[in-house]
C-alpha cells in the first residue's frame, strides 16, 4: 500500500520529508531518485519543490520486487494487484517504472534465467488484478483462448452523479487519430464492447458501480460511462469534471478464469479501495 499525506502548510519538499515525516536525508534522497514521490499524482524528483496547502503527497512503496502485492503464484502464473499510476508494461519513454519490470525482477530473484510474460493488461491509472505467465507456452495458452477462458472480469467504478438503476451497454469501439477511444455504430469499423453494471451504493453526487465486462476493449468502461453521462471520477480524458480522490475511480477487483491445463476455475479477488466507498 502507498502512504498518502495531505499538506497543511506551504513547505519545501525536502523539509517536509525530514521534519514532518522524520525521514533521514539518505532515505529522502532515495525516494526522489527512485521517483517514489507523487504530488497530486505527478512524480516529483526535485528536493526544493514547493508544497502548498491541501496538496496530496503519495509515497509509492512499489519500488522493489519485495513490495509487489502478489495474491497468487504457482509454477505457471503470477497474479498481482497493480497500484494506480503504474504502467503494466513499458513504453518508449518508460521501461523500468512498470509492473512488468518489477515482476521480472521478482522471478529472477529465484533464478536469473527466469522470465515473465504479459497475459493481459489494465490502464496505467486503473488499479487492480493483473496476471502474468512464467513461460511462453502458458502465455500463448491464455492469450489464444482468452475469451473462452475468462468467466468474469469485474471492476468497481466510482462515477459522477446518481444512477438510479442497473444497466447494460453495447457499442462498437474504435480509436480515433488522437488515440482516444470512441463509439461507432459501424460494426465494420469498430470492435464490439459489452458492459453490464449494478449499483453498489450512491448519493446525490457519486455512484459506486459493480461492473462486469464481457469484452476487454481498450478504455471500454471509461468510454461507456461517459456515454451514459456518468464519467468515472478523475477521468478527465472522458469527461470527468471532478477528482476528489486524486486518482481514477476504477479498480479491477475480481478475475474468474479457467485454467487451460486442468479446466478448473480459478478466482482471484482483491479489496475495493476504501476511498471509493467513502465517496459514495
Amino acid at each position: 500500500m502507498n502512504n498518502i499525506y495531505i499538506i497543511n502548510e506551504e513547505k519545501k519538499l525536502l523539509d517536509y520529508l525530514l521534519e514532518d515525516l522524520k525521514k533521514t536525508r539518505k532515505t529522502a534522497k532515495a525516494m526522489l531518485v527512485n521517483k517514489s514521490i507523487l504530488i497530486n499524482n505527478k512524480i516529483i524528483t526535485k528536493y526544493d519543490y514547493l508544497l502548498r496547502k491541501n496538496d496530496q503527497l503519495i509515497i509509492n512503496k512499489i519500488t522493489t520486487q519485495t513490495d509487489l502485492d502478489i495474491i497468487y503464484e504457482d509454477n505457471d502464473i503470477l497474479v498481482i494487484v497493480k497500484p494506480n499510476g503504474l504502467l503494466t508494461i513499458g513504453t518508449l519513454n518508460e521501461k523500468e517504472k512498470t509492473l512488468y519490470y518489477m515482476a521480472s525482477n521478482y522471478v529472477k530473484k529465484a533464478n536469473k534465467n527466469n522470465k515473465i510474460f504479459v497475459i493481459h493488461r489494465i490502464d496505467k491509472d486503473t488499479s487492480g488484478i493483473v496476471m502474468f505467465a512464467k513461460n511462453e507456452n502458458i502465455k500463448k495458452m491464455y492469450q489464444d483462448n482468452w475469451d473462452e477462458l475468462v468467466i468474469s472480469r469485474k471492476y468497481v467504478a466510482l462515477v459522477e452523479g446518481k444512477i438510479d438503476k442497473d444497466g447494460h451497454i453495447e457499442s462498437y469501439l474504435k480509436e480515433d487519430n488522437n488515440f482516444k477511444v470512441v463509439s461507432t455504430k459501424d460494426k465494420k469499423n469498430g470492435k464490439l464492447a459489452i458492459t453490464d453494471y449494478k449499483i453498489i451504493k450512491s448519493n446525490q453526487n457519486y455512484t459506486l458501480l459493480d461492473v462486469n465486462i464481457s469484452t476487454g476493449r481498450k478504455n471500454q468502461i471509461r468510454v461507456h460511462m461517459k456515454e451514459i453521462n456518468h464519467p468515472i471520477v478523475g477521468d478527465k480524458k472522458y469527461g470527468s469534471l471532478k477528482n476528489p480522490i486524486r486518482r481514477l475511480g476504477l479498480h479491477a477487483y475480481k478475475l474468474e478464469i479457467m485454467n487451460p491445463k486442468n479446466k478448473k476455475a480459478m478466482i482471484f479477488e482483491t479489496k475495493i479501495p476504501l476511498i471509493f466507498k467513502k465517496m459514495s
